[in-house]
């Protein structure tokens, strides 16, 4: 006796031939007990009727397991992730830009963090038709109470599996090895990171979830075969998401990558405690003990890679000074890499919390009026790991600009220069969450600092111009009185050198335009005033045809400071 492959299946003719099918499989159980309870001697007429009996059972069974997979296989409910309410940040355009590229003024913008929702939501959907839920646990109940419960936890785990392997496809999840994932072109890799992301957090919340409860209402009268039957069907699938963390924390560490493992060590920390509900009580699966496992060496992971980026930072080296003296790409990217990284603080604080630098004062010149002991005591006393670290980053790279700084031969251009940068770092931390990280302390030293720049720029620029309005050297010999021609000779050395600083300093760049005004009238308040008073104290031995430039034109060419368009004033004349 046997089933013939190619008949038509039991449960597509209706629900009455179905029941009458499981009804007469049922009594055929049955009856094989009761003949296996009699103890009946070998090779006698009623042993060949168990014989027979254990046949049909058989047959019935191997029916039943197509039966039982046809059920589950054309009942399958469609799997939309799209319609769910996990943003996926996909969509989003973001250009991840890398330590060593940021030639450009794009790199404004270049890191910017992925949005990923939190919370433990759980979405239950219907993977299989609900109507054919209870035909499937009745097929499955009688199967196992008629020992053949292995052959039917197979057949779900195949089924299933599929199912699994579907749904990784339709979240674009695909099967790498360690080798693929460690020759991928950033680009590539940083898309793929992303989609892991979303994908893991709806796997796990929503098709793992589903995944268990349709275990439990197949085999729920079977506690230990639900359980089992779930963790066998998803062991693969999840642990192939599970070998993508692994790759990527094997690393290189390489800077650009630390918001996007971040954003990974995030949704796995998150997720762990639903992978704990779901796995609970399944002792011979291992996703539980590999997800805290991927979890730790992704932290390792992150440490690392910011540890580089400190790295990094420290030896970028430049050729030549940055044009003009504006805020320099390295200054730009690590202000606006680590107001991101500001956003993952109490990641960052379990990640580095074991990695506390010794040494947690300041290696750049403290130039401040705060005292070391102030410093110390504001900066390591109750400072979390992550604040620790970012002073530390941000006086590897003051002491980087202060080597850049040292290109510039005019010590004017190189005092703008540090104004620029450090005025940009301390308006970056005061108008973003990084102010909550490093501190009102560190922002009010660091506007110091930038002021402190802004005043030794005034004097290393106008000094030995201003001295010469003064009446200093210009009386005749032996005598109190003013000589013209000297007097005429130092105004024109005055022109002259107001003419110099005007065609370089044109040239030079502030990009802040509140900083350039501030500058702007701080400079002509000292030189208008020194000129004006210059010209009206000796205004009786000056000739009209002396006087190139009054004080409104200075005044106003003082306005072309600093655009980083270079001009020129000689051939000039009065206005």
């Amino acid at each position: 006796m046997r089933w013939e492959a190619n008949q038509s299946m039991i449960w597509d003719c209706g629900p009455d031939e179905a029941y009458e099918y499981l009804r007469a499989v049922d009594e055929g159980r049955k009856l094989t007990e009761s003949l296996e309870s009699l103890n009946l001697a070998k090779d006698s007429e009623e042993d060949g009727f168990l014989h027979r009996a254990h046949d049909v059972l058989q047959t019935a069974m191997v029916r039943l397991e197509e039966e039982f997979k046809h059920l589950l296989v054309q009942n399958r409910q469609p799997f939309e992730p799209e319609h769910m309410s996990f943003r996926s940040s996909e969509d989003d355009t973001i250009d991840d830009g890398s330590i060593v590229s940021y030639g450009d003024e794009s790199v404004e913008d270049v890191v910017q963090r992925d949005s990923i929702s939190r919370g433990s939501e759980e979405y239950i959907i219907e993977l299989v038709h609900p109507d054919v839920i209870p035909d499937l646990k009745s097929i499955a109940s009688l199967m196992f109470v008629s020992n053949y419960g292995r052959e039917c936890s197979q057949a779900y785990v195949s089924v299933r599996k599929d199912a699994l392997d579907d749904c990784l496809f339709i979240l674009e999840v695909e099967k790498l090895s360690i080798e693929d994932v460690l020759k991928m072109e950033w680009n590539t890799l940083n898309s793929k990171i992303r989609k892991w992301v979303r994908a893991m957090k709806i796997f796990v919340r929503v098709y793992l979830a589903s995944e268990r409860w349709l275990s439990d209402q197949i085999f729920g009268e079977l506690e230990s075969v639900s359980l089992a039957c779930f963790a066998e069907s998803s062991k693969a699938s999840i642990l192939q998401l599970l070998n993508f963390g692994e790759a990527i924390a094997i690393g290189p560490y390489q800077p650009e990558k630390l918001i996007r493992i971040l954003d990974m060590y995030e949704v796995l920390a998150d997720l762990l405690t639903d992978i704990d509900a779901l796995y609970m009580g399944a002792t011979e699966s291992c996703v539980r003990t590999e997800c805290q496992d991927i979890l730790r060496r992704l932290g390792d992971c992150a440490k690392a890679t910011f540890l580089e980026l400190e790295n990094a930072v420290a030896t970028n080296i430049s050729a030549n000074a940055f044009p003009g003296g504006g805020i320099h790409h390295l200054t730009r990217y690590v202000m606006n890499y680590i107001r991101t990284l500001a956003d993952y603080g109490k990641t960052l604080d379990v990640v580095l919390k074991d990695h506390e630098k010794e040494d947690q004062v300041s290696t750049s010149p403290d130039m401040s009026p705060v005292s070391e002991e102030d410093n110390n005591s504001c900066e390591s006393s109750s400072a979390s790991p992550v604040a620790l670290h970012f002073r530390s980053l941000l006086s590897i790279l003051e002491c980087n600009l202060e080597d850049k700084s040292k290109l510039y031969r005019d010590e004017s251009l190189r005092h703008l220069f540090l104004m620029n940068n450090i005025h940009y770092m301390a308006e970056k931390a005061k108008s973003s969450e990084l102010r909550n990280v490093l501190g009102d302390e560190w922002i009010r030293k660091h506007n110091w600092k930038f002021q402190l720049h802004a005043m030794n720029y005034e004097r290393a620029t106008w000094s030995s111009i201003l001295s010469l309005l003064r009446d200093e050297g210009i009386q005749n010999p032996g005598s109190t009185s003013i000589s013209r021609t000297l007097l005429k000779e130092r105004l024109q050395s005055f022109y002259l050198a107001f003419e110099e600083v005007y065609k370089s300093q044109t040239g030079w760049c502030i990009p802040d335009s509140q900083l350039r005004e501030d500058l702007r009238i701080s400079t002509s308040l000292k030189v208008i005033q020194a000129y004006r008073t210059f010209v009206g104290r000796n205004t009786n031995h000056i000739s009209e045809k002396h006087i190139k430039y009054n004080a409104d034109d200075l005044e106003h060419y003082l306005l072309d400071f600093f655009e980083g368009s270079p001009k020129s004033l000689h051939g000039s004349h009065r206005k």
